[in-house]
């Protein structure tokens, strides 16, 4: 697997590219604003778009999810009637890093404004930033959209954004501000306490304009009130414990879903994955979004 070095000669000399593995490739895109790179992975489905074009999933943490994306949709949009998925585009921003994350850069990009400051993530860094999400919006919306419409044709009206926890919140938070901006929201244990639950105030102002959006939230089982199995013995149990009693993630997913169901034109689902952690849900939640935003009916 190929993440820093271009294999042939790019369509845009000035964006380097190189190929992930079959059918996908990467595109390091400057912000025409910050001048910060990032990593776009673009995976286009074999044969001709339909009329309408291409569906599109936008996936937030690229670096992690992009394989896992293209497996999904590999191995059941070839069989559609034995999944109800079909083809469709997928596109996931990371960074230029062969790690799955940019842990501060990820804290700026999904972090909604207006933000804060935190301790650097090791010793000697910069402190860490939130509130970048705008900017991260912007170039979702202007940058990233247009140049895939280079590369294949796409259903406007068809896409999708998918967010893991900062995803998530991030997620949520752009359907509270920007609700025209994509047809499927999908936010993965979202991180909706975060910052003294600042997202609750995006959610009593939320206005869908009455437009038909489909919003999917989820966790996993031990994200609730209890420890993974492998956790209850150990030192920290207690530590845990005391954190998922601030954070609630499950629970604040399932209430903000429920909340949701009942604007007009928003169809909200809340699903909780067994068995599953804060990491461990990723790859399931990830499926999951290929089901929901590529579904034949």
């Amino acid at each position: 697997m190929t993440f820093d070095t271009p294999i042939d000669t790019p369509l845009d000399p000035m964006v380097p590219e190189g190929e992930v593995w079959t059918g996908a490739r990467w595109y390091d895109l400057t912000d025409t604003d910050s001048g910060a790179i990032r990593r776009v992975f673009i995976w286009v489905p074999p044969g001709d778009a339909p009329t309408e074009g291409w569906p599109v999933l936008v996936l937030t943490d690229g670096n992690a999810v992009i394989g896992t994306a293209i497996d999904a949709m590999r191995a059941q949009a070839c069989y559609p009637s034995g999944t109800n998925v079909e083809w469709g585009v997928l596109v996931a921003v990371g960074y230029p890093t062969p790690d799955a994350y940019d842990p501060f850069r990820r804290s700026w990009d999904l972090g909604p404004p207006p933000g804060q400051s935190y301790p650097p993530f090791w010793e000697g860094g910069d402190e860490v930033r939130t509130g970048g999400g705008a900017e991260m919006a912007r170039f979702l919306l202007e940058q990233v959209r247009p140049f895939v419409a280079t590369k294949a044709p796409i259903n406007p009206a068809r896409q999708g954004l998918f967010g893991h926890s900062f995803g998530g919140l991030f997620a949520l938070w752009l359907m509270f501000t920007r609700p025209e901006a994509f047809s499927h929201w999908i936010a993965a244990s979202p991180a909706i306490t975060w910052e003294d639950s600042f997202l609750l105030d995006h959610l009593a102002r939320f206005d869908p304009r009455e437009q038909a959006i489909y919003v999917h939230l989820s966790a996993g089982e031990w994200e609730g009130d209890r420890l993974a199995p492998f956790q209850e013995a150990a030192e920290d149990a207690a530590t845990r414990l005391a954190e998922k009693a601030k954070t609630r993630t499950l629970t604040a997913a399932q209430e903000m879903a429920a909340q949701l169901a009942d604007y007009p034109g928003v169809r909200a689902e809340y699903e909780t994955y067994a068995g599953e952690n804060h990491m461990s849900v990723l790859a399931v939640a990830v499926n999951r979004a290929v089901q929901k935003v590529f579904a034949i009916s």
